[in-house]
């Protein structure tokens, strides 16, 4: 015996909300949504053309879409006939692919995005589900929608650029000297600008157009064979002068394009190339990628943000900033891993934030072993002498004060040095262990009091138990989030070009893993 079933009976339709469970994702995405601000959807409103579809239902339909692990335009559009869910948030419309792709493009959607991680966290605080004592920080890399080999390097452009140089003032030399051009104005002798290039093919030019009347109005062939001939030399330098213009305007707009990046590709220019750890081409070939940095709390995603730059360490500022701007004040202590630990990040937290730096640093967990400790070649373990400010090395010798090094890296920070020299390392049996300096040169020391006081503060914080135990929470909180996002999810690759956009979707996908994460947890 079977159930009841028969196609050509008519059935009445009902409201799709009854067909969902009661804690399907769907609802979470609705109430999220409608807690944004009608503000926030202002941007979105147009006064002429055809009505268009509401931004909180396109929000909606495409949060849903990723949440299924779905991010292609097209696949959207086929969810909409096809998934109940989908069709109850988008109450019958069915967008085409194209708006969908428009929509979560635009510059816009960002900020209903941000408006998504404000509310959420909100939600989270009044539900008790994270407690706001501190983020946790990390970064993944993720590959950008590019060519793999259309990559443009720094150093390469740097070196054709320095030869076009080198090429362009000799043509000029030999132009003067042979008396083709007169001399020119020029604001650097080492380089010569687009605009006197320019100057050099009109005059170049205007000779090649004398010689051009003068044959024409010559009626003898021997007259006009040497004129001909006196031509050649102007007409190769006029197309060499071309040439260096359109080869000079496409190195000046690929330095405006590099930054201070050493890389970029051309069919994402604002994706850089970076070491991933999926290498699936298993010959540790950099990809165009960018740098997703999270802050998190309770294995939810609370801010984000996205940079050209392969190093974390060098992100954690302008990220610390971008949520401090876009997403919530920050809480007391901020959580990394040795990644982002530097002098000048412990800095920026403990002098100019006020927050504490739970952030080991790259040597931390070798200074801890016996075998460091013991190393008596090791600087960190010599005598020093506070009131004579010397240090003592192996061999009992004093290394003496001798001035201040100030040394400034590529961001312009700042990292002030002692220098200490040894009185005598002449004869000492242990020389070979001790210094790799030239015979006759003396052992030199380097400390950074600074630097030594901060890892001393970090050493401090991770041996108390309360500090030490939000730390251990790192691993915990954090890393999920990336697994989800690339295992679960399956969001390995973005599938739109350009910084903007990709901040869009980036956005997106993390929300979605926020929703799936809720879900499965109320």
């Amino acid at each position: 015996m079977f159930k009841y079933y028969n196609m050509n009976q008519l059935v009445l339709p009902l409201d799709l909300e009854v067909k969902l469970q009661e804690n399907d994702i769907a609802f979470h995405i609705h109430h999220l949504v409608e807690s944004i601000p009608h503000e926030a959807f202002e941007p979105f409103l147009r006064n002429t053309g055809c009505p268009a579809y509401h931004p909180r239902m396109m929000l909606k339909i495409i949060l849903c879409a990723y949440s299924q692990s779905v991010f292609s335009g097209r696949k959207i559009e086929a969810l909409l006939k096809d998934s109940i869910r989908m069709m109850w948030l988008a109450q019958g419309y069915e967008p085409s692919y194209r708006t969908i792709n428009r929509f979560r493009v635009q510059p816009e959607v960002k900020e209903l995005i941000r408006q998504c991680f404000v509310q959420f966290r909100c939600q989270l605080v009044q539900e008790k589900l994270i407690d706001q004592e501190a983020i946790f920080i990390d970064g993944t890399k993720i590959e950008a929608n590019a060519n793999k080999f259309t990559f443009v390097w720094k150093k390469s452009i740097e070196k054709y650029h320095h030869s076009l140089i080198e090429k362009s003032n000799q043509l000029y030399s030999e132009l003067l000297e042979k008396e083709i051009i007169p001399e020119i104005e020029r604001e650097s002798e080492d380089e010569l600008l687009i605009e006197e290039l320019a100057q050099m093919v009109q005059k170049v030019d205007d000779v090649i157009t004398e010689y051009d009347q003068k044959i024409e109005a010559s009626s003898d062939a021997s007259e006009r064979k040497a004129l001909r001939s006196k031509r050649k030399y102007p007409k190769k330098a006029y197309k060499q002068l071309i040439d260096f213009i359109i080869r000079k305007q496409k190195y000046q707009k690929d330095f405006e394009i590099f930054g201070e990046r050493n890389s970029y590709s051309k069919t994402d220019s604002d994706a850089t190339f970076m070491r991933m750890k999926d290498d699936y081409m298993k010959n540790g070939q950099l990809k165009a990628g960018y740098n997703v940095q999270i802050a998190t709390e309770g294995q939810y995603a609370l801010a984000y943000g996205i940079y050209s730059n392969p190093t974390d360490s060098r992100t954690l500022i302008p990220f610390l900033d971008e949520i401090e701007k876009h997403f919530f004040n920050l809480p007391k202590h901020i959580v990394a891993d040795a990644g982002y630990g530097s002098e000048q990040n412990y800095d920026e937290i403990l002098s100019k934030r006020r927050r504490e730096a739970l952030i080991t640093y790259n040597m931390y967990l070798k200074e801890q072993k016996k075998k460091y400790k013991q190393n008596k070649f090791n600087p960190d373990n010599w005598q020093y002498d506070k009131e004579s400010d010397t240090y003592t090395c192996p061999n009992q010798q004093r290394l003496v004060f001798k001035y201040v090094s100030v040394r400034t890296d590529k961001t312009g920070f700042k990292r002030e040095f002692k220098i200490y020299e040894c009185e005598d390392c002449s004869g000492c049996p242990l020389r070979s262990s001790c210094t790799k300096a030239k015979e006759g040169n003396n052992r030199k020391l380097m400390v950074n009091e600074k630097w030594k006081k901060q890892k001393e503060y970090v050493r401090a914080k991770l041996s108390e138990e309360k500090t030490s135990s939000i730390y251990r929470q790192r691993k915990i909180d954090v890393e999920p989030v990336f697994g989800f996002l690339k295992a679960n999810l399956r969001f390995t690759r973005f599938s739109v070009r350009g910084k903007s956009k990709v901040e869009n979707e980036i956005g997106i996908a993390l929300m979605a893993v926020n929703l799936r994460k809720y879900t499965a947890q109320v």
